[in-house]
C-alpha cells in the first residue's frame, strides 16, 4: 500500500505542489527549502485519518501560521493512494481546510473520497464514495450507510475518513483508504538527551511502533528483539556491522514495577554498558534499526536526517536496511549528507530535489531515472551534494 502522488496547495511553504515518490525515496535541497514541510503534510493526512486533526492543528499554532504566506485562504491537499493487489485501482483522497470565522481554529471546508479504475482494455472510471461540503455530507447510494448516525459523529474539525473508516459499518474501501493513511510514520526528532525516556527503564508491554520522539523506544526494543528472530539476527548483525565482534547481544535485565533496562554487551566487557551510558549516535543508530528493521513496518516510513550524530560507517548501514525496507514499504529519507547519499551504491532511490524559489515557495524537481543512473554510473550519488549538480541532471517537476 503506498502513495502514489500528493498535491497540496497554501500549507506553509508549499504554494502549490506536487510530489511523485517511489518506494525508495530521498529528499535533498538546502535548509529552509521545505523538505521538513513535506512531512508534517504527511502528519496532518495521519491526524485527520486517526481523528486528531483538531489535536494536530492545535499542536502546530492553529491554522493561520499553516496557510502560504498568511494570504492563503485554505488549505488543499489531494492524495493517491494504490492499496495491496489493487488490480489496476486507486483511490484519491482530498481533504480542504479553512479558518473558522472570527478565530484561528480551523473547519473542515471540504472533503471526498473517489475509487478510479483503469485497466488497459477498459475506460478509465471514477466513481464518488463520499462527498462533504461543509456540514452536508453525500455518501454514495450502493453504500448503504446510516447517514443520520455518520452526520452525528462529525465535528466541524474533524474527518469523515474517519468517522466513515473506523467501527464495524465501515465500508472496505473507506478503511483501506484510512488505514493506509492512519498507518504513517514520521520521524523527524529523536530524543536521546540524558534523562531521557530512551535511556530509562520501561515498563513492560507488548509494542511493535515506536512513536513520532521515540519515546517509547526501550518497549518497542524488547517486544521486537525478544520476539522476533528476524529482527533479533538483522538488529544484531548490524550492530556487528557498526561496532565489529566485540558486540554480543541487547540484554533487558528486570527493574522494580515491572520495568526492563536496556543494556549492551560486549565481549571484551564483565559488565553490560546500560542505556544511559551509551553514546547519543549509538542510541540513534538503535532508534534507527527498530524503526528499518521491524518486520511489520507501516505503510509509510519517513525519517527526517537519519544521518544526524553518527559514523559515516553507521550511514552505510542504515542505507542498507533503508533499502530492504522499501522492498516491503513506502520509505522516506531527509538528508544533507554527501557521505549518506554515497551509502546507496546499488539501489538508486527516488532522488527529489526541495528548493525555494523567491514568490513561489517551495519548488520539487525529481531527477529523472535513466539520467540519474547514468549519474550514478559515472559518479558516487553524492557528488549531486558535493557539487551542486542536481541542476546537471535532466529533472521532471514533482518528486
Amino acid at each position: 500500500m503506498k502513495i502514489t502522488e500528493l498535491l497540496v496547495e497554501g500549507y506553509r511553504s508549499l504554494k502549490g505542489v506536487v510530489w511523485r515518490p517511489g518506494d525508495l525515496n530521498v529528499l535533498i535541497g538546502p535548509n529552509g527549502g521545505g523538505k521538513s514541510n513535506l512531512l508534517r503534510l504527511c502528519q496532518l493526512l495521519q491526524a485527520a485519518a486517526c481523528g486528531r486533526l483538531a489535536e494536530w492543528t492545535q499542536r502546530e499554532g492553529g491554522i493561520i501560521p499553516m496557510l502560504w504566506d498568511g494570504t492563503a485562504e485554505e488549505i488543499k491537499v489531494a492524495v493517491s493512494l494504490v492499496p495491496e493487489a489493487s488490480g489496476g485501482g486507486w483511490y484519491v483522497y482530498e481533504v480542504w481546510l479553512v479558518p473558522a470565522p472570527g478565530s484561528g481554529i480551523h473547519r473542515v471546508g471540504s472533503e471526498r473520497l473517489n475509487s478510479i479504475r483503469s485497466k488497459a482494455y477498459e475506460r478509465r472510471r471514477e466513481s464518488s464514495i463520499f462527498k462533504r461540503t461543509g456540514s452536508n455530507t453525500v455518501v454514495s447510494n450502493d453504500r448503504n450507510w446510516d447517514t443520520d448516525s455518520l452526520a452525528e459523529t462529525i465535528t466541524p474539525e474533524e474527518a469523515v475518513l474517519y468517522a466513515a473508516g473506523t467501527g464495524v459499518s465501515a465500508q472496505p474501501a473507506v478503511r483501506q483508504a484510512r488505514n493506509i493513511l492512519a498507518d504513517l510514520a514520521i520521524y523527524s526528532n529523536f530524543s536521546t538527551a540524558h534523562g531521557s525516556a530512551a535511556r530509562q527503564g520501561a515498563v513492560v508491554r507488548h509494542e511493535t511502533r515506536l512513536d513520532p520522539r521515540g519515546e517509547n523506544f526501550v518497549s518497542v526494543l524488547h517486544t521486537l528483539y525478544t520476539g522476533s528472530r528476524d529482527f533479533k539476527r538483522d538488529v544484531d548483525e548490524a550492530m556487528r556491522a557498526a561496532f565489529g565482534g566485540d558486540f554480543d547481544e541487547l540484554v533487558f535485565p528486570p527493574e522494580a514495577d515491572q520495568r526492563v533496562q536496556l543494556r549492551v554487551r560486549w565481549k571484551s566487557m564483565s559488565r553490560e554498558q546500560s542505556a544511559a551510558d551509551l553514546s547519543d549516535g549509538t542510541l540513534r543508530f538503535l532508534q534507527l534499526l527498530t524503526i528499518l528493521a521491524n518486520p511489520k513496518p507501516p505503510s509509510l516510513i519517513a525519517i527526517d536526517e537519519p544521518e544526524t550524530g553518527m559514523h559515516p560507517a553507521m550511514q552505510r548501514i542504515v542505507a542498507a536496511l533503508a533499502t530492504d525496507a522499501a522492498a516491503r514499504t513506502q520509505v522516506v529519507l531527509t538528508t544533507h549528507s554527501p557521505e549518506f547519499l554515497d551509502a546507496f551504491d546499488e539501489t538508486v532511490p527516488t532522488v527529489t530535489v526541495v528548493e525555494w524559489d523567491t514568490g513561489e515557495g517551495t519548488t520539487l524537481r525529481g531527477l529523472a531515472g535513466d539520467a540519474l543512473a547514468e549519474w550514478v554510473r559515472q559518479f558516487a550519488l553524492g557528488e549531486i551534494l558535493r557539487t551542486n549538480a542536481a541542476g546537471a541532471i535532466e529533472t521532471e517537476e514533482g518528486g
